[in-house]
């Protein structure tokens, strides 16, 4: 496993510390950045440390394909950025990188299913961003991976419905860190676009009245997920589910971003486990309609703007295009270099839907300042 995604690691490694080594630079002995919210740094001109003045944020999975991008943006609005790994060969490729020398970022290592490790991670924080599952820190799942090492054993579904428990276990963990965390005081958690989209249809097929919008309001039906096996969609679904229903037993400020198939330089290479495993039944998505990417930066962006809002709350669907033609999954295959089937373009038990709407996330984003997302949500008039 770690042989498999170790391409991708480096890959993320060397992004962070492109965003990392200007950030050195120090007059003097010391000197201050301000950062937003009057957050103020002290950085240290002999070690070129960092200390924040006032509060920092936590990043789990901060190595991933999105995690890495949440820090760089989190870096780049002054934040200073704990950045958590779950694995000795994970820190020791990030230090021997430099990676805990620069300005901003602060490398530890946790037990991602352990809340008292959790716990001495995230004390000091003001917010956390749970970004990954624990099964994969070269991308945000690793689904695709297990199957192809189980092929031959006969022994897929079971793990499969081992991997989701377990990712439903680390959320519960971190967001029980988070509330007994008495700094924390909010949680950003990232989901998928998957949780929402995939909807039984009337057991007796007949179609609903009226077409429905998929919006922050909808649910995956779990029970659909198991039939088809689409076990990433499961786990997110249930993971998401895990982490408000933890969050509702606290006064733990928890916000959700489920993002469609994050794409952007290199994501063939550096998120390909999460994309594989997402594209699953890409006919069925793309026949309705449901079949979104989004750039890398808008989800770095979409955290970062719902962490930062005083009145970002609930869930926010977060996508900026819509895949309407052959043309464009011919493209994915393209980047992805695996085959998408477009085979069999009918509804086949899901609930006919008239088109996606990210304008809760629209206009959150609008407000104040410009918005980097596309609107392409249909007419909800």
């Amino acid at each position: 496993m770690t042989i498999w995604r170790s391409e991708a690691e480096v890959l993320v490694m060397e992004e962070l510390r492109k965003e990392m080594m200007p950030r050195t630079r120090c007059v003097g002995d010391a000197s201050w950045k301000l950062g937003p919210d009057g957050i103020r740094w002290k950085m240290d001109a002999g070690a070129a440390l960092c200390e924040e003045e006032g509060r920092e944020v936590c990043v789990t999975g901060g190595v991933s394909f999105v995690g890495s991008a949440i820090v760089q943006r989190l870096l780049r609005r002054g934040y200073a950025v704990r950045l958590l790994v779950e694995s000795q060969e994970d820190m020791d490729k990030l230090s021997n990188m430099g990676a805990a020398r620069y300005t901003g970022v602060r490398l530890m290592m946790v037990r991602i299913m352990d809340a008292e490790s959790l716990c001495q991670a995230f004390d000091g924080c003001t917010g956390v961003f749970h970004t990954s599952s624990s099964l994969d820190s070269g991308g945000i799942s690793g689904y695709s991976v297990c199957s192809l090492i189980l092929l031959e054993i006969g022994q897929i579904e079971t793990t499969y419905k081992q991997m989701v428990k377990m990712e439903v276990r680390a959320v519960e963990q971190v967001i029980e860190a988070c509330v007994r965390t008495e700094s924390v005081r909010k949680c950003v958690f990232t989901s998928s676009l998957a949780a929402c989209i995939w909807r039984q249809s009337d057991p007796h097929g007949r179609q609903l009245q009226r077409p429905w919008v998929v919006d922050e309001s909808c649910w995956s039906d779990e029970s659909l997920c198991q039939d088809k096996k689409l076990w990433f969609a499961l786990g997110k679904t249930m993971a998401e589910k895990a982490a408000w229903e933890a969050a509702r037993r606290s006064n733990l400020h928890l916000v959700t971003v489920c993002s469609a198939l994050v794409t952007g330089p290199e994501f063939h290479r550096r998120n390909s486990t999460g994309s594989i495993a997402y594209l699953k039944r890409a006919h069925e998505m793309f026949a309705e309609g449901l079949l979104a990417t989004v750039d890398l930066e808008t989800v770095a962006d979409a955290h970062v703007s719902v962490y930062e809002a005083a009145v970002a709350s609930g869930r926010y669907i977060c996508y900026d295009h819509i895949v309407r033609r052959s043309e464009e999954i011919k493209e994915l295959e393209r980047q992805l270099r695996v085959p998408i089937s477009l085979a069999g373009k009918t509804n086949a038990g899901i609930s006919l839907a008239s088109g996606l709407s990210n304008r809760k996330l629209f206009q959150l984003m609008n407000s104040g300042r410009r918005c980097t997302c596309e609107a392409q949500s249909s007419d909800l008039s």
